[in-house]
C-alpha cells in the first residue's frame, strides 16, 4: 500500500493539469512510475484504504485471456467494466466496424490470442509464451502485446495495460508489464490486482515459482473529479497489511483457464478495508 499512496500523493503534490480529448476532462498528471510487487510472498496489492472489488480484477484479467470481444461475456465472468466502453463511447457507437451492442472489437485479449498476420492467419501470443514457459525455455521474447496500432480503428479503446513480459530465472518466473495511461484512483486498482494474478498464475501452469511483478506506468493521472475524494479522503486514512490471495491448485493449463475456471477458483483472506469511495469513471 505505501508505493499506491505514494503514487497518489506525488501526483496531488507534484502533477501537471492536462486537458484529455478523449474524455473532455482536466487530469492532475505525472509522467513515470514504477511498482513492484511481491509474488513469491504472496503479498497481494489490493488497496486497503477504501474497498476494492478483487473478483472484477481478476474476472476482467479471465477474459482477456481467453481473448473475449464482448462486454456482455465479460459480464457473465463476473465484470461490468467493458459495458460503457462497448456502448456509450460515441466514436465507437459511429464506428463501422462494430459489430452490434456489447462489441468491443479488436482489444485486449483478442490481439493476445489472435493478432492477425499480413500474409493471413493468425498468432496466438499467449500460448506461444505459456509452451516455451513450460518447457523451461526463455527467449527473451516472451512477450505479450494487447498493442496494435494498425487496428486501433477496429476497438472501442487502445489498450491502456499493453505489454507483458516473462522472464525466467532459473525456476522462478518474473513479470513486467507496461501502461501508457493509468487512472489511479480506480484503474490502478484493478491493474495491479491483474499483474499479481497474472504472474502468480503463469508460474502456477508452467511449473515455476513465482518472483517479483514490475509494473511501469508512463503517464499517471488523477483526474479533476476524482481529486477531492483521494485528497480529503482516501489519503487521510491509514492502510491496513497486505491480504493473502489463495489459487485453486487444481489449475494446471492454459486449456484450464479458457475452459472451467471461474470466480470461485480464487479467494482472499486476511482482508481489512475502510469503506467504499464512490469515484467518477471517464468513458
Amino acid at each position: 500500500m505505501k508505493q499506491y499512496l505514494d503514487l497518489c500523493q506525488r501526483i496531488v503534490d507534484e502533477g501537471t493539469w492536462i486537458e484529455n480529448e478523449r474524455t473532455g476532462k482536466r487530469c492532475l498528471t505525472i509522467i513515470n512510475a514504477d511498482l513492484e510487487y511481491d509474488v513469491a510472498n504472496n503479498e497481494f496489492p489490493l488497496v486497503t484504504t477504501r474497498k476494492s472489488y478483487w473478483k472484477a480484477a481478476i474476472a476482467e484479467l479471465l477474459g482477456y485471456i481467453r481473448g473475449l470481444d464482448n462486454a456482455a461475456d465479460f459480464k457473465a465472468l463476473g465484470t461490468p467494466t467493458w459495458l460503457a466502453n462497448a456502448n456509450e463511447n460515441e466514436a465507437w457507437l459511429n464506428n463501422p466496424a462494430r459489430k452490434g451492442d456489447n462489441d468491443m472489437g479488436r482489444v485486449y485479449g483478442v490481439q493476445g490470442r489472435s493478432w492477425r498476420k499480413p500474409e493471413g492467419g493468425s498468432v496466438d501470443q499467449l500460448k506461444k509464451i505459456v509452451d516455451d514457459l513450460s518447457k523451461g525455455i526463455d527467449d527473451r521474447g516472451e512477450i505479450l502485446s494487447f498493442y496494435n496500432p494498425g487496428e486501433f480503428h477496429l476497438g472501442c479503446l487502445r489498450p491502456c495495460m499493453h505489454t507483458h513480459t516473462f522472464s525466467l530465472l532459473g525456476d522462478r518466473l518474473y513479470l513486467t508489464s507496461s501502461q501508457r495511461s493509468c487512472d489511479v484512483p480506480l484503474g490502478q486498482n484493478f491493474n495491479q490486482i491483474q499483474v499479481f494474478t497474472f504472474l502468480a498464475l503463469m508460474a502456477q501452469i508452467t511449473g515455476h515459482k513465482p518472483g517479483k511483478a514490475y509494473h511501469k506506468i508512463v503517464n499517471a493521472h488523477i483526474y479533476e473529479d476524482q481529486l477531492e475524494l483521494m485528497r480529503d479522503v482516501q489519503l487521510k486514512r491509514e492502510p491496513f497489511a497486505a491480504p493473502k490471495l489463495h489459487i485453486n491448485p487444481k489449475i494446471k493449463s492454459l486449456e484450464d483457464l479458457e475452459t472451467w475456471v471461474t470466480l470461485d477458483d480464487f479467494e482472499v483472506t486476511d482482508y481489512q478495508y475502510h469503506d467504499p469511495i464512490a469515484y467518477p469513471f471517464s468513458v
